[in-house]
């Protein structure tokens, strides 16, 4: 145990988290999500939902600011006639910890699979909600 550090965040987490570099993608998947078969890195975080971890998370965790979205959201399938507020609960995260640096795209749901392995890592949650996958583009720490 460690002061300051949400206990929500295992060590492994931790330790992947401070691995990456200004870039690097992480993705936090929910419970539906092929976690097992995509990850090139595989970190459980079963039990657990997404918001919470994406709060944890941006307590430490630079968004990338010379990008034009440094959050992902994977799209609704057309047709699908699915609501997904739990984005609305993102966004209010994100702008928490990045008033300014803070756009999100949204990418259909193939190209999400492709770009997610790729991703430095993939964190496997019990997320219910639909629709919940989100990446993270890693920015820079810039000390003042």
């Amino acid at each position: 145990m460690l002061k300051g550090i949400p206990g929500i965040l295992s060590p492994e987490l931790l330790k992947v988290l401070m691995e990456m570099g200004h870039g690097d993608e992480i993705v936090l998947a929910d419970g539906n999500f092929p976690a097992a078969s995509i990850a090139n890195r595989l970190v459980r975080c079963d039990g657990h939902n997404i918001p919470e971890l994406l709060d944890a998370i941006l307590k430490f965790f630079p968004l990338d600011p010379y990008v034009d979205s440094p959050v992902a959201l994977m799209q609704v399938v057309p047709g699908d006639p699915v609501e997904t507020p739990i984005w609305d609960v993102y966004k209010d995260i994100v702008n928490r910890y990045e008033p300014e640096n803070n756009k999100f795209e949204h990418i259909e749901r193939f190209a999400f699979y492709e770009r997610a392995k790729k991703a430095y890592a993939v964190v496997a949650t019990g997320e219910k909600a639909l629709y919940a996958n989100i990446i993270l583009k890693k920015g820079v720490v810039v000390e003042k």
